[in-house]
């Protein structure tokens, strides 16, 4: 209510308890005002109730919610279902204009202005996660593949004779697949053996480049977060050579700003050398649903760029998710999320390393991998060629999600190009292995339930290994785990 309603009221209901209705509603307001002056995430996390109010506030700015609108054009926020407006909190216009994802629609303020608030909200918890010095992003309605794909795409405008994507290889799909849907030819540059960890080959990256010659290079591909026993590139030395040939250096740093390590070498490699985007998921790193990512850089010429290259408008969905997400925990609870991956990724290494020394296994040494571990899986190689893979099958069936079961010697063509030993990130890595992630929002009970249940599969299979060896297998105790 405005000040003159306000008035009118203290006529109907006691002067005194309008005041302090008023009272109440003016804290709302300051914090929603706050965050209009400053456009920064909140210290401490907002009610659901201020939050709404922010978002109802917002929505009647848009036209499609204006009383008396007439609209003849072909989009006017129309929808059919009242649960699905409800859902989008009435927000209907998404974000952008036809040429520009940052561009203001006259016809919604309320969802122009959330955009925008989103991305300064999203910029400063980069900035307090470890990239400091970061100077624009803005929130893509795509997952981190395709942001990867439009980051190409908007290169090949101030490089067009390049043809070659240089990319230190990990075995993940999308990213492959974001560099060949772009139309560019991916230069693979197998890692190195350090230990147990797979490292960038910079002297093969050096190589790449004279050989195929700087100026036919779009860019240098790195990557941040991945699974271990592959562990972050060399972003540093990466960009120090990008920068001594001037080849732009696109980061995918898929699930990264959780990480103070992944974070930390983004900040060095730009403050040695050149990176010109960083590309990270909002599902993986906030908590939200899948279907949105995070471009950002350095430039802020060029992330604008970037931003114009998207054809169309685009959905709101993932920018609302990620505010409310923001608005909710605040700046100190995002934090709290962080402190907590990072302890329960010790007791997870403390857990799987007791696990696997019971069993005859290892904990392979990945010091330089932040959030992922491995834990080889000699022993189950030595039982039979198949008891690797029904390790991940069994885990599967008993609900554990997201561990990774990496057999020896698997073969995979994306898109025309063979890779020996997918899944590894080596043509040959010395031995398979069992994957395990420290993850935000993971919790103790989680890492705790999960090695009650691999300890079970574990057991099971050696007890159906030896029965196999004494003439007499038992396909029923491998079925129920016990």
């Amino acid at each position: 209510m405005n000040s003159e309603n306000l008035t009118l009221s203290e006529k109907i209901v006691s002067p005194s308890y309008i005041r302090q209705g008023s009272q109440a509603r003016r804290t709302h307001e300051q914090l929603i005002r706050h965050l209009l002056e400053q456009g920064k995430c909140p210290e401490e996390g907002w009610s659901e109730s201020t939050i709404e109010l922010f978002l109802n506030e917002l929505a009647v700015m848009d036209s499609n919610n204006f009383l008396g609108n007439c609209g003849v054009g072909e989009r006017e926020g129309r929808v059919a279902s009242s649960l699905v407006a409800r859902r989008h909190y009435r927000l209907i216009h998404g974000i952008g204009r036809s040429g520009d994802i940052a561009a203001i629609q006259p016809k919604a303020a309320g969802s122009s202005l959330l955009n925008k608030l989103t991305n300064s909200v999203v910029l400063d918890i980069l900035r307090l996660a470890g990239v400091r010095s970061v100077a624009s992003c803005f929130v893509v309605p795509m997952a981190t593949g395709m942001s990867l794909t439009l980051c190409f795409l908007t290169l090949r405008h101030r490089r067009p004779k390049a043809r070659y994507i240089i990319w230190p290889r990990i075995d993940q799909k999308s990213c492959f697949k974001s560099m060949i849907t772009a139309g560019f030819e991916p230069v693979v540059v197998e890692n190195v053996l350090e230990g147990d960890e797979l490292r960038t080959d910079m002297e093969a990256v050096e190589r790449k480049i004279e050989e195929l010659g700087a100026e036919n290079i779009l860019c240098v591909h790195s990557t941040t977060s991945c699974f271990a026993p592959r562990v972050p590139d060399r972003l540093e030395e990466l960009a120090a050579v990008c920068a001594k040939h001037n080849i732009p250096h696109i980061v995918n740093n898929a699930y990264g700003v959780q990480s103070s390590k992944c974070m930390h070498l983004i900040q060095q490699g730009a403050r040695v050398g050149r990176i010109d985007a960083f590309v990270q998921s909002l599902d993986k790193n906030f908590m939200v649903p899948v279907g949105g990512a995070i471009i950002a850089g350095f430039d802020e010429s060029f992330i604008q760029e970037i931003s114009k290259m998207y054809p169309g408008r685009a959905s709101a969905s993932p920018s609302l998710d990620v505010l409310i997400t923001l608005l909710t925990l605040g700046a100190n609870g995002y934090k709290k999320y962080l402190s907590e991956r990072k302890e329960i990724y010790s007791f997870l290494a403390q857990e799987l390393k007791s696990l696997a020394s019971a069993h005859g296994e290892r904990l392979l040494h990945t010091p330089h991998n932040p959030i992922s571990l491995a834990m080889s899986l000699d022993g189950l190689q030595a039982e039979s060629d198949k008891a690797v893979t029904q390790l991940g099958s069994m885990l599967f069936t008993r609900q554990v999600s997201g561990a990774r079961v990496i057999p020896l010697g698997k073969e995979q063509t994306i898109s025309g190009h063979t890779f020996r030993g997918f899944m590894s990130h080596s043509e040959s890595y010395p031995c398979p292995y069992l994957n395990a992630a420290s993850a935000v929002g993971i919790t103790r009970e989680d890492v705790t339930l999960c090695m009650k249940r691999l300890d079970k599969c574990l057991k099971a299979l050696k007890k159906e290994g030896n029965a196999v060896k004494n003439g007499s297998p038992s396909n029923q105790e491998v079925a129920t785990g016990e």
